[in-house]
């Protein structure tokens, strides 16, 4: 007679418990990898997920099973251009990693000192209210060179969030020593502040946290998407023009600040000349945001463009060397025309095509409400053709704005317009979101910084 033990008989249970959900025991054990980086491939395993390995075990009743979404393979050059071409209009049904292709935006990926990148990380979940993107920007984990590093700034932090009012509720529960006078008006109040006041963010600065000291702003995920897609104030996707790190990435973020990117490319070639270096390209590209900002004229240190793309050289051409690739009007002149002062960096000399259709492609494929800046400046010159909006390919105006001579004036003017007025009520909404007390003292080591 043949003899179970229990040990056995609760064995032989699991396993057919197991087997009708399609499962081995062995698939319980195996190793799962979690990637820092979504969408980043693995020589070992270009594929990785985090999943149980399925295995065909004789079921009595077959259930059809779901099919899993396979992601998109790497794109070529050409391919990435028509990608983002066809697609920027629909980012919304983007919700996954998976849903881009592979690598796709891994060049947004900016290295940082591994211990404070580290720090702000887990600083990310000392908060309670549930952040969707987060990066962090500026002095305090870039150089601007040597007046900057010699006391070393807060640090900025932008915060990507879902509910605007319901993350402020439960942030000032938590931190209610982070808020300014507005707190005691509640959540909505806070909330109306932040988004029908300057440019849709609203800052919590000198804040100590982790033994960090930081300043972080708040800013719907949607104005966020909106200002990287459209251009509409240039605030923040003026502020990804430049190298900063992600430290929580958000698949909608990454897919439309590529083409943030590219739209920051395009429009540094309509104002540069013919020839031109890498050094050049970079300068106007971060320079764009600034233009109009009336912080520029009072409070922020002239030489602030010069200081960021010289001590971050390296950092911008991570962020755009493989974008130029995907211009088809960009050519290499030489490798290494120039070096960086200072040091032995070689900086390229870069051509473009200055012929009025390809250039009239690239007005036309401007960010929507600049776009529309750009076209008011010549709307009395040149006649207008309205398209049904379907069509990739520029216009006869189009290509009449690009081969007109004042294009460079009229392309930093509509940056300026853009740029002017968000700026400046931010800046305002700065005496009611951190305080009169805050606001002076922000204001005073700007100025003191200014002057180094």
């Amino acid at each position: 007679m043949l003899r179970i033990n229990s040990a056995q008989l609760s064995s032989a249970r699991n396993a057919l418990a197991l087997a009708s959900r399609g499962l081995s025991t062995s698939s319980l054990s195996s190793p799962s990898t979690i990637e820092n980086i979504p969408g980043k491939s693995n020589n070992s395993n270009p594929k990785i997920r985090l999943e149980l390995r399925v295995n065909s075990a004789p079921q009595s009743t077959p259930k059809a099973e779901t099919p899993k979404p396979q992601r998109k393979p790497k794109l070529s050059l050409q391919e990435l251009n028509s990608y983002l071409e066809h697609n920027i209009g629909s980012y919304n049904h983007i919700s996954s990693f998976s849903d881009l292709p592979l690598e796709f935006g891994y060049n947004q990926h900016i290295s940082i000192d591994n211990e404070i990148r580290e720090r702000l990380r887990a600083l990310l979940w000392k908060f309670n209210a549930p952040i969707k993107y987060a990066f962090t920007y500026g002095s305090g984990v870039f150089s601007q060179g040597k007046a900057s590093d010699a006391k070393k700034p807060q640090i900025d932090l932008i915060f990507g969030v879902s509910y605007t009012e319901h993350w402020h509720s439960l942030n000032m529960k938590q931190h209610p020593e982070h808020y300014s006078f507005l707190k005691h008006f509640g959540s909505g109040a806070v909330s109306f502040v932040q988004e029908k006041l300057g440019a849709g963010l609203y800052f919590n600065p000198y804040v100590e946290m982790d033994g960090l000291k930081i300043k972080y702003g708040v800013v719907n995920i949607d104005t966020m998407l909106t200002d990287l897609h459209k251009w509409d104030t240039l605030y923040l996707a003026g502020r990804l023009h430049k190298p900063v790190k992600i430290l929580r990435d958000e698949p909608r973020v990454r897919f439309v600040n590529q083409a943030n990117l590219i739209s920051a490319l395009r429009t540094a070639l309509l104002i540069l000349p013919e020839e031109f270096s890498e050094l050049d390209l970079y300068k106007t590209v971060a320079g764009i945001s600034y233009m109009g900002d009336p912080r520029m004229t009072f409070g922020e240190n002239p030489n602030k463009v010069n200081n960021i793309v010289n001590n971050q050289f390296l950092n911008f051409r991570n962020l755009y060397s493989s974008l130029l690739d995907v211009l088809p009007n960009v050519t290499l002149v030489h490798s290494s025309a120039s070096k960086l002062p200072g040091t032995e960096i070689p900086i390229a000399s870069l051509r473009q095509d200055m012929d009025p259709i390809k250039r009239g492609n690239m007005v036309f494929r401007l960010p929507e409400e600049f776009r529309k800046k750009v076209y008011n400046r010549f709307q009395g010159k040149y006649e207008r053709v309205e398209t049904d909006g379907t069509s990739l390919q520029s216009t006869l105006f189009d290509q009449q704005i690009a081969a007109d001579p004042t294009l460079t004036a009229n392309v930093s003017q509509a940056i300026r317009s853009t740029v002017a007025w968000p700026s400046l009520t931010q800046s305002a909404k700065g005496i009611l979101t951190a305080g009169i007390g805050r606001s002076i003292r922000y204001a005073g080591e700007k100025i003191k910084k200014s002057r180094m």
